[in-house]
């Protein structure tokens, strides 16, 4: 039994003993990874994340029959309390009839969100339960909630018969996250879980949401450094960055901080904050490095890889002000053990998560070994995993 039989597998349980019934249909959502164009998804700007062999499994049937054909049941198996002595799940139900108000746990919310975000954009979910069982790590920076949110969109619009577009279907988790749970994300978690192509990874226009597939070169394996520091989105200082990349663009009357060329930024310095000039100054040069890195994965040019990537790990740490010094040091000392065999980042909204790395699937030993020296002195041991560029959302078909 693989990885996903064995998920599959835990939400068909989980459904049965919630319900005590057999879930009638199967969806899946992968995690991702963005191998560069962070915190530029916000800026309208452009993003190359790839989505993991890691999702959010949600398994879906009828509601119970003393319902009346009203209530929307969730089962979280990941999300409970095992202190509480009823395992590691957790229920939630709310009244589709009445207004969808918040619940007290953020994966209620994701939930409620999506269900509300549909009616939002005039669709009407049916009455149904669901079990959602996923392996993405959570705050580790692979976009568990974004998985988890675009598994549950897509579940109520197959099941309600809606058949809503991958864009679409993104849209409404975003709205879900920024409006329900409080996190005030763009737009790409959602589209890399919900529209990647399985070998390649998505760029994509965050302003049009128009993507293209960039194809993984066959030499190349990605790599992502589990830090094991976790973190909160709507806990850290991740609200405050876009307010301020806004006050940015405010300042010089743009729509976003995309319209920005590092030539105007630099004649406004002396006029600018200096924090804000460095928020600034990291997202117009994140974008600068968006082309290169798609040539070079594409070709497996791991020099160009290195480099880009090194800068723009650099002004992620100085300039936008979102990785800590463990990760810088575990950063730097991958990279130095690298080398020209490939290229090392932060990845994810930062403070605390993972590290990606993009390298030649012989330095494999390179990247263990500089874990090693770092997991010698750490507080917190670091682990790297390698992940495979696979599809976005989609039912699952059970025999």
């Amino acid at each position: 039994m693989d990885r996903r039989d064995r998920l599959i597998a835990r939400a068909r349980q989980g459904y049965r003993l919630a319900y005590g019934v057999e879930p009638m249909r199967f969806y899946a959502a992968p995690g991702r990874v963005n191998l560069i164009g962070e915190h530029v998804d916000y800026n309208d700007g452009f993003v190359l994340p790839c989505a993991i062999d890691r999702e959010t499994i949600v398994a879906a049937g009828p509601p119970a029959p003393q319902t009346r054909d009203k209530l929307f049941e969730a089962v979280a198996l990941d999300m409970g309390d095992p202190r509480s002595g009823g395992g590691a799940s957790a229920r939630d139900r709310f009244d589709l009839l009445a207004p969808i108000r918040p619940g007290e746990n953020n994966w209620q919310n994701h939930v409620r969100g999506v269900v509300q975000a549909l009616g939002r954009y005039g669709y009407r979910v049916r009455p149904m339960r669901i079990a959602i069982a996923g392996d993405v790590p959570m705050g580790a920076g692979l976009s568990s909630s974004a998985a988890f949110g675009v598994a549950v969109a897509l579940a109520c619009s197959d099941y309600s018969g809606l058949q809503l577009a991958p864009e679409l279907l993104a849209k409404v988790a975003q709205l879900a996250e920024n409006d329900f749970v409080g996190c005030a994300c763009g737009i790409m978690d959602q589209m890399a879980a919900a529209a990647a192509q399985a070998g390649n990874a998505l760029l994509l226009d965050c302003r049009s949401l128009d993507t293209m597939a960039v194809p993984v070169h066959k030499s190349l394996a990605i790599t992502v450094i589990d830090t094991g520091i976790r973190r909160s989105l709507t806990e850290s200082a991740f609200n405050q960055r876009r307010a301020e990349c806004e006050a940015v663009a405010q300042h010089f009357e743009i729509k976003a901080l995309r319209d920005l060329d590092y030539g105007r930024l630099l004649r406004a310095e002396p006029d600018l904050d200096h924090t804000l000039f460095r928020r600034a100054r990291h997202v117009v040069t994140e974008l600068d490095r968006i082309g290169p890195v798609g040539i070079a994965l594409a070709k497996g040019n791991t020099a160009v890889l290195a480099e880009v990537m090194r800068e723009a790990h650099l002004s992620l740490s100085e300039d936008f002000d979102v990785s800590l010094p463990p990760i810088d040091l575990l950063a730097q000392m991958i990279a130095e053990t690298l080398g020209d065999a490939g290229g090392v980042r932060l990845t994810g909204a930062g403070f605390g998560g993972c590290l990606v790395a993009v390298a030649n699937h012989d330095a494999a030993g390179a990247i263990e070994e500089a874990i090693a020296r770092y997991n010698a002195e750490a507080d917190l041991p670091a682990r790297a995993e390698v992940f495979r560029p696979i599809s976005g959302a989609a039912p699952i078909p059970i025999d």
